[in-house]
């Protein structure tokens, strides 16, 4: 397994992981299937230029793309100590090895590299304990849960936002 920051020469098989992650697990992200299978390569192609406030990594297992996250730094000068996880997706034969744990970990220590951050937060699933579980883990404390944060096929989904506090980076390890 080896992680790295994606690059828009990625672009292809970072939006077929993607898809296939918003299809197969549609309570796990905000975003729909249907916006995204329609998006422009190219614009696929920007979201994965890296810059100091963005960056989107991608877990490879035997040189396939087996699982993917993204950063993202608060542009707002009072919220620009924020960072936020999205779209942690590892595909189903690749679960199990430890990836989710590497991305996540990889992506949280690029983003406290950047000036002013302190905390990095994200958003999971209420009913989505094997995840929760991992954020634990890794050092993420619950501080709000959402009712009705989505509402997918019908479905109220809740959601929990977890909290990483930079004094906690050794949960890192």
């Amino acid at each position: 397994m080896s992680i790295r920051l994606l690059t828009p020469e990625d672009a292809e098989i970072f939006q077929a992981v993607r898809l296939r992650g918003l299809l197969e697990d549609p309570t796990a992200f905000a975003s729909d299937h249907s916006e995204e299978v329609d998006r422009e390569i190219g614009d696929v192609r920007e979201r994965l230029v890296a810059t100091e406030g963005s960056a989107v990594f991608g877990a490879f297992v035997n040189g396939a793309l087996a699982g993917v996250t993204g950063v993202y730094q608060e542009k707002s000068a009072r919220l620009k100590h924020k960072v936020w996880v999205w779209g942690v997706y590892v595909q189903p034969e690749f679960r199990g090895q430890g990836l989710a744990r590497s991305l996540i970990s990889a992506a949280m220590e690029h983003a406290y590299e950047w000036p002013e951050v302190l905390q990095v937060n994200l958003g999971v699933n209420a009913s989505n304990h094997v995840a929760r579980r991992l954020y634990e883990l890794l050092g993420f404390q619950e501080f709000s849960y959402e009712h009705r944060f989505m509402i997918v096929n019908g479905e109220a989904q809740d959601e929990i936002l977890m909290v990483h506090q930079k004094e906690a980076r050794p949960a890192l390890t």
